[in-house]
């Protein structure tokens, strides 16, 4: 556990991507190989389960501290991290050990079986034979909260950098569902597996969002389809099975049986790329409709039935077992086009339609019909562009049609984590219904921190009740709410639930008695929802 310590501190404290990388390289060359496969898991998201919540571990840390309860939920919203608190509270430890992370990870995996009694002992006695920082560690483990500042693609450099394979092998490698329990650091990092392969995904490539009109001049060298409001996944037929995965490296297959037939009809050695879609025979259905399935291990007749779905194809990575991720996107396009024409018309897969136009007037006015089809907008690809591996500028785009938008009133307010641990950054909002205020969504982001900064001292001086870390506060500020969407929800007192709803801008200029009212939401839903 120390040398992982030693690891998180070298790379939590630098803000360079070199020292990150080397920091990285030279834990995979000496690290135990348990640990080494430990921290890959880790960093790429695979952390253990939680194990225990978060008001009993407050509850136990207190106790241990020989603090009351009140004064350590004083001291979280300040320091903003629950792990980070416990640290800093508990007495310094009155024991050492030089257990591995591997170890205590099958500790937590021991004390998961145990009754309360046992479990409490366990975590007690490891935070009194750790120092600060490997408690820290070790309480994130706890809370099934663990993250760190280094992303998948720059701990697969460090580990190209430590071993010598390929950095493009090494993230085909990482795909998929493995865990440190189902493999070893020989089997997936050493020694290439065929049968792994016949499942494993290409890395994704993701667009930037557009920012000016002319980075996609000249026109005649771009190709444009809809942005379509779904679940992107990755379709890979081989060896007589097919694999669905999603872009977060989740295997989707049983959740979406109905595509299981284009295994019997796609050629082997088939990977498409695409946008999972609630879909009938009348078009696109909200994404409301697909979120009934998200989630989901097993599905239901009546729901494949309530919510039918296709894949709607993006792309063609591999053509009869063969990687054309190289081939200019116009040629990969070509066959993916031939693919398609040759499949009965009934299965549920769809070729994404080309956007025809001839200037940018012309691909505006189709960006903004996108929310009428059911899409989010445009997604803009140069004709001679190579299918890459994660986000890149230059080649794709997405230009997403401008979000929906009301004014609402703030009525709560509570502190932020992190950073922002001391400002108050996470609202609640209101709309009018009559000379009542209802609550309709949350938001978190949008704002400068000078501007939070500013609402942190408005929330103090105009609190009127505290409900432990939420703060009702008079409402008079008023701020312009932008969302994706808008639909129906039973579990909400207002009936709607938004889709990735953002303070737009603080309304300083408007009175809490000019917001929008309940039924203007009730008509946007008849109208996009």
């Amino acid at each position: 556990m120390k040398r992982f310590a030693a690891l998180y501190a070298s790379v939590d404290q630098t803000t360079s991507t070199k020292a990150k990388v080397e920091a990285l390289a030279s834990y995979f060359r000496e690290a135990p190989e348990d640990d080494r496969l430990w921290t890959i898991a880790l960093f790429s998201g695979r952390r253990p389960r939680r194990l225990i919540t978060a008001s009993v571990l407050r509850e136990w840390a207190a106790e241990k501290a020989g603090l009351p309860l009140w004064l350590f939920e004083e001291c979280y919203p300040v320091v903003g991290d629950l792990a980070e608190t416990i640290a800093l509270i508990l007495p310094p430890a009155t024991t050492t050990s030089d257990h591995s992370l591997t170890h205590w990870i099958g500790h937590l995996k021991t004390l998961s079986t145990q009754d309360d009694a046992r479990r409490k002992a366990g975590i007690l006695a490891a935070w009194d034979g750790l120092p600060p920082t490997e408690r820290f560690l070790f309480t994130k483990l706890l809370t099934g909260g663990f993250r760190v500042g280094v992303s998948q693609k720059l701990m697969t450099r460090a580990l190209a950098l430590a071993t010598g394979i390929d950095e493009a092998e090494l993230t085909h490698r990482l795909m998929g569902n493995w865990t440190p329990e189902t493999t070893d650091w020989h089997r997936l990092i050493e020694v290439p597996d065929p049968t792994a392969a016949l499942s494993r995904p290409y890395p994704f490539y993701l667009a930037y969002g557009l920012e000016e009109t002319d980075q996609i001049t000249p026109v005649g060298a771009w190709s444009a389809e809809r942005k379509w409001d779904g679940i992107r996944g990755q379709l890979i037929c081989r060896a007589g099975t097919h694999h669905l995965w999603s872009r977060g490296e989740e295997v989707m297959t049983d959740r979406f049986p109905e595509l299981a037939v284009l295994k019997d009809f796609l050629p082997a050695g088939t990977v498409i790329d695409g946008e999972i879609l609630a879909h009938d025979t009348n078009g696109p259905l909200p994404f409301a409709t697909l979120q009934k399935r998200i989630g989901r291990k097993t599905v239901p007749k009546k729901l494949l039935v309530e919510a039918p779905v296709i894949l709607m194809a993006y792309d063609l990575l591999e053509a009869g077992g063969t990687d054309i991720r190289q081939q200019p996107f116009s040629a990969r396009r070509k066959q993916l086009e031939s693919l398609c024409a040759s499949l009965p018309p009934d299965l549920p897969l769809r070729l994404s339609p080309q956007v025809p136009f001839e200037d940018l007037e012309a691909l505006a006015r189709a960006r903004v019909e996108s929310r009428d089809l059911g899409a989010e907008g445009l997604m803009l690809k140069r004709l001679d562009s190579p299918y890459l591996a994660g986000r890149k500028k230059g080649d794709w785009w997405k230009w997403k049609v401008d979000p929906l938008t009301i004014d609402a009133v703030m009525i709560y307010a509570q502190a932020g984590s992190g950073r922002r641990a001391n400002l108050f950054t996470d609202f609640t909002f209101a709309v009018r219904d009559g000379d009542s205020l209802v609550p309709f969504t949350k938001a978190y982001s949008g704002l400068t921190d000078a501007e939070f900064r500013d609402i942190t001292a408005w929330v103090r001086k105009n609190t009127q009740q505290r409900f432990g870390p939420v703060r009702q506060v008079t409402p008079t500020l008023v701020f312009e709410i932008a969302f994706e969407g808008i639909q129906a929800s039973p579990r909400h007192k207002s009936g709607v639930a938004l889709r990735f709803p953002r303070m737009a801008r603080w309304r300083q200029d408007k009175p809490a008695g000019e917001v929008n009212t309940l039924e203007d939401l009730r008509q946007m839903l008849a109208q996009f929802g």
